[in-house]
C-alpha cells in the first residue's frame, strides 16, 4: 500500500487509541494507587455483590492500567498483535469500569465510552498503521 493510498484520518482514529489508552492506563494506575495507599478513599457500597476493599481495587486498577498504558504503546508499533492486546485490554478496562459503577458512576461511564471508541478506532482503522509501518 502506497502512502497515497493510507487515509490519514484512519491513522489519526489509531493515534486517538494510542493516546486515550495512554490516559485510561494513567488515571487506572492513579486510581489504583490511591486505593493501596489510602484505605477510606473508596465508599463502601452496602449489598453489592462486587464489594472489594480499597487494596483490591487499588491492585486491580494499577494492573489494569499499567497493562492498559504499555499495549496503547504497542499500537504505534503497528503490530497485529498490539492491536488485538489493546483491544482485549480495553474490554477488560470497560468491564472493570462497569463492575465500578456503583463506585463511581460518572468517572465509569467515561471510562466506558471512551472505551468503545478506542475498540471501534482499532477495529476499523488499526490497519492502517500497520501498512504505514511496513512501507
Amino acid at each position: 500500500m502506497t502512502e497515497q493510498e493510507i487515509d490519514s484520518r484512519a491513522i489519526g482514529w489509531t493515534w486517538f487509541a494510542a493516546v486515550m489508552m495512554w490516559l485510561i492506563g494513567a488515571f487506572h494506575a492513579i486510581a489504583g494507587m490511591v486505593g493501596i495507599f489510602t484505605d477510606e478513599f473508596y465508599p463502601d457500597v452496602p449489598d453489592y455483590l462486587f464489594r472489594f476493599n480499597s487494596e483490591v481495587w487499588g491492585w486491580t486498577h494499577l494492573a489494569t492500567g499499567l497493562v492498559v498504558f504499555f499495549a496503547g504503546a504497542g499500537i504505534l508499533s503497528g503490530q497485529l498483535w498490539a492491536r488485538i492486546l489493546a483491544v482485549v485490554m480495553v474490554s477488560l478496562s470497560i468491564l472493570e469500569a462497569f463492575v465500578w459503577l456503583p463506585v463511581f458512576p460518572i468517572w465509569s461511564v467515561i471510562i466506558i465510552a471512551v472505551g468503545a471508541l478506542v475498540i471501534w478506532a482499532l477495529t476499523i482503522h488499526g490497519h492502517d498503521i500497520e501498512s504505514l509501518s511496513t512501507d
